[in-house]
């Protein structure tokens, strides 16, 4: 008389990190009876992922290119776990350049860069991609397009890491220069009284006022970088500026231009962005662990989006999360919104 198996003889998943992830990141998968009769197998939809570890207990896969948000499943012989959901990037624009977070207006509107190398004539500046993910050039004759940000009116705000100048757009894609002499210009933002931030990768962060008067508003370690910038819902400028070291810092600078140390401990931190919720994701690397950080009011930091090159992050209005890398953007449809700017 033969024996029914057990249906618990099945791979079981218990924990899947980080949340989400985009092509060439990493999920951690912890469980039981994952190599029980025959190697661990992990597919992703339709598609198999490469493992980076596979053990009876603790799996390493990587999303390949192809992969789509589903679910995912572990494998061993002819038995199947059940299946985890988890969040995948899709990519919606490529051949980029971006070096900081996209720009997205009211409406959904996605703008990005192609920066290119310091002093490079590139043919578009700033592409802007509507809501059926159609890009198209938004301004050509810009150098080193940098930063990016939007005010209350929907203008858009570019620095340029070349002259120093910030530039505005309207819609239309008119533009014009808004202030120069910013030095070495990367990150730019917005506070809630309508002053616009700039980050001085030497070593300074200016602050314009609505009558273009500029002040010197804080001082921080220079950046072998940029500086990116964003503002919290407690009203304090966020700072990041990747140095050479590995236990990098994430900075939070008072509305008198006090700086203190937010976060330690991140590597090569650059773009930021908070949910309505207060926590805070950067473009960072964590535990070696590469993608987007959250870091919540209390401090305590995990990874959240798994991926290799990310620049930058910024949510949009149907709450995903659009992911910059240093050459596409992605979407990751993780629910969560955004801290309103205005």
């Amino acid at each position: 008389m033969s024996l029914r198996k057990s249906p618990t003889s099945r791979p079981q998943i218990a924990q899947v990190s980080p949340h989400a992830a985009i092509a060439g990141g990493e999920f951690q998968i912890r469980g039981k009876g994952f190599a029980k009769s025959d190697p661990p197998r992990v597919r992703i939809g339709d598609v198999g992922a490469p493992l980076i570890i596979g053990s009876d207990s603790f799996v390493i896969a990587r999303v390949p290119e192809g992969a789509t948000a589903g679910e995912l499943v572990i494998e061993s012989g002819k038995q199947a776990s059940e299946a985890w959901a988890c969040d995948i990037g899709v990519p919606i624009a490529d051949n980029l350049h971006p070096v900081g977070n996209p720009a997205i207006d009211a409406l959904g509107n996605i703008y990005t860069t192609f920066s290119g190398s310091r002093g490079q004539k590139v043919p578009v500046a700033v592409f802007k991609i509507d809501l059926n993910f159609s890009m198209k050039p938004f301004l050509n004759d810009l150098m080193n397009a940098t930063g990016l940000a939007l005010d209350a009116e929907g203008l858009l705000y570019i620095s340029s890491r070349y002259d120093g100048f910030i530039y505005q757009a309207a819609p239309s894609g008119n533009m014009t220069v808004y202030v120069e002499g910013m030095g070495v210009a990367t990150g730019i933002a917005f506070d809630r009284q309508r002053n616009l931030y700039v980050g001085d990768r030497s070593g300074t962060i200016f602050k314009i006022n609505p009558e273009r008067q500029v002040f010197v508003f804080a001082t921080i370690e220079p950046s072998i970088a940029a500086y990116h910038l964003a503002f919290g819902p407690d009203g304090y400028l966020y700072v990041t500026g990747p140095t050479t070291s590995s236990f990098d810092c994430v900075y939070r600078v008072s509305d008198h231009g006090e700086v203190e140390v937010f976060y330690r401990g991140l590597g090569r931190p650059q773009g930021l962005a908070f949910d309505e919720n207060g926590n805070l994701y950067v473009a960072a690397s964590i535990g070696g662990r590469k993608g987007v950080v959250r870091v919540t009011p209390e401090h305590e930091a995990e990874l959240f989006v798994s991926g290799p090159g990310i620049v930058g992050l910024a949510f949009a209005p149907s709450r995903a999360l659009v992911v910059s890398t240093t050459n596409a953007l992605y979407r990751v449809d993780v629910g969560i919104k955004g801290l309103p700017l205005f």
